[in-house]
């Protein structure tokens, strides 16, 4: 706690000594340590074990092995960003914490049930999966009146977009009704600008997202490290990520795929089909192992070279990416998309889980009385037809996949 001040440890509710204690038991554990825990013992955590992270649950019965689910992303998350913040000085349960909470709110199917329900929530100020978190966190998951109250810097290194829905953006952080909370983690922090914490959580999530999914991918035989040996697969891999996921140009980034081929791991696979024997499983772990290292190590270095020796945190630095590895991590998530996300079966499954969603919430509008018990004090209270939308959205966004399907089935 040396690096860290009682502002940062501070919680929103006061909370009493536990009154199950034995006498002269102490508590030993960090404020942070504490926050980690209750993360890791949330339903709300649980739930992504049963939400899509790029192939849903229950799909891919052609995988060697387990598809990774929004839970093992999240643990994956977590554990990149401890190993970076211990490196950079953060306190590592900050890290850790942040990487464990950054996508519980996400709701069934993703991405993709993410639009279904911005697209649905308009009347009452659109839904992100980020907002959503923030929400989970501070009002929804059941501990405490103020959610699982966690210290202001565990909330503010989970927030990754600090700042409220605006005209022309689509990420944002907070919804309006979220204000006071959202107000209070930010006291004394710059406007929009996130900690050092949030970055490397957000820097972690971006470099698990684009190795797994990729061996995800590679398992699944739907794509293949050849398509970096043709020039023609490499322009286009190159277009997709500077239109989703780079500023560089498409040159720099063609150039940067040529690079990917220069490290051993990536040119064994490259070299021919992946064909699921010992060989190539153990090939593609060595691959995976050796991306996650280099991108982890790549912004510590810079980082350094920048801001010297000593802990790094809150609002004290920057963490710094260098380009090249920027590049290298924006071309592997567009060869998710190129060769997973974009396949028309797939397109067609995400259009009929959207109409789900969509008929979902329907239903629940027509029938409360079928939500969860939690959420029906809110709706009785409910002063508008906005703050009604809202709470049923909060309803279908807690849902797993299959949860989501069942209930739709149930209330058709």
């Amino acid at each position: 706690m040396l690096r860290y001040s009682d502002h940062d440890a501070e919680r929103l509710l006061n909370e009493e000594p536990k009154g199950g204690s034995l006498p002269g038991a102490q508590e030993r554990r960090t404020p942070f340590s504490r926050d980690r825990a209750r993360v890791l013992h949330s339903a709300a955590l649980r739930r992504l074990a049963g939400k899509t992270q790029v192939v849903g649950p229950g799909e891919g019965s052609e995988v060697t092995g387990v598809p990774r689910t929004r839970l093992t992303h999240s643990l994956e998350v977590a554990q990149i960003g401890r190993g970076i913040g211990e490196e950079l000085g953060c306190d590592p349960d900050v890290v850790d914490t942040a990487g464990l909470a950054h996508d519980i709110g996400h709701p069934p199917f993703g991405h993709n049930g993410e639009r279904a329900l911005n697209a649905l929530a308009e009347p009452c100020g659109g839904f992100e999966g980020n907002a959503q978190t923030l929400r989970i966190l501070v009002r929804l998951e059941p501990k405490t009146a103020r959610g699982l109250n966690l210290t202001r810097a565990v909330l503010d290194a989970a927030t990754k977009y600090p700042w409220t829905r605006r005209a022309g953006i689509t990420k944002f952080g907070v919804y309006d009704d979220d204000l006071d909370v959202f107000e209070w983690i930010r006291s004394g922090a710059p406007e929009r600008k996130q900690c050092i914490e949030a970055q490397v959580m957000d820097w972690a999530d971006d470099v698990a997202y684009s190795v797994h999914d990729v061996e995800d991918g590679v398992l699944a035989h739907r794509i293949s490290l050849t398509s970096l040996t043709s020039a023609t697969e490499r322009a286009a891999i190159a277009e997709l990520a500077a239109k989703h996921f780079s500023a560089e140009p498409v040159s720099a980034l063609e150039d940067a795929a040529q690079d990917l081929l220069k490290i051993p791991a990536v040119a064994e696979l490259a070299r021919a089909e992946y064909d699921g024997s010992l060989g190539a499983q153990v090939a593609l772990k060595r691959l995976t192992s050796e991306l996650v290292g280099r991108f982890a190590s790549a912004p510590v270095g810079a980082t350094r070279e920048v801001y010297g020796e000593g802990p790094l945190v809150r609002y004290h630095a920057d963490l710094v990416v260098p380009p090249q590895v920027a590049a290298e991590v924006a071309l592997l998530k567009a060869m998710a998309v190129r060769y997973v996300m974009s396949d028309p079966s797939r397109l067609l499954m995400q259009r009929e889980q959207r109409e789900l969603i969509t008929s979902l919430v329907a239903q629940l509008l027509r029938r409360p009385d079928r939500m969860d018990p939690a959420f029906l004090p809110a709706w009785e209270s409910a002063a508008d037809d906005a703050a009604a939308l809202r709470v049923v959205v909060d309803q279908v966004a807690l849902l797993t996949d299959a949860q989501a399907v069942a209930w739709h089935n149930a209330l058709a």
